[in-house]
């Protein structure tokens, strides 16, 4: 059902796509929008390690969330910041899609949890993410995209 990657020798092992996820806060999520045109939006992610998961937060409402109520199909892309090797002006980068299904989160306890681990992605504020999730948390609208299929791979810009 998924194809193999073209460039064998650029592709990422399970272990480094795991990593670029985990390090990486932000990617594109690509949905099946209306009239059957793909929809990507970015957004900020958690990687989840006891249940292989990405985990997001959002709104209830909104073009994203109809078109994952529709078709819960979707793709996450996330991309590092890269590096150069001595003496080489191109950037290697590492890439990671990840193709699965939508579950909407209902447990409430389980949507701050992760909204508490997705928040310290971007800080270690403890007051700051306290005072968020109090303050937003019961309107907290949270999806998990569950991978079917992943692949990663480095690659030289020039």
């Amino acid at each position: 059902m998924f194809r193999e990657m073209a460039r064998k020798k650029q592709q990422l092992s399970r272990d480094e796509c795991i990593a670029v996820l985990k390090s990486v806060p932000r990617g594109v999520l690509s949905v099946i929008g209306d009239g059957g045109y793909p929809y990507g939006v970015p957004h900020d992610h958690y990687y989840c390690e006891e249940d292989g998961r990405l985990y997001f937060h959002s709104g209830p409402k909104g073009h994203k969330i109809d078109a994952i109520r529709a078709c819960g199909k979707a793709s996450y892309c996330v991309f590092d910041s890269g590096f150069r090797r001595e003496g080489e002006w191109a950037l290697n980068i590492k890439s990671v899609i990840v193709f699965g299904r939508i579950e909407i989160v209902e447990d409430r306890e389980k949507i701050i949890e992760m909204t508490r681990r997705l928040c310290y992605s971007f800080t270690d504020d403890e007051e700051y993410i306290a005072r968020e999730i109090e303050r937003s948390g019961r309107r907290t609208f949270m999806f998990a995209l569950v991978p079917e299929h992943m692949t990663g791979k480095l690659v030289n810009e020039a």
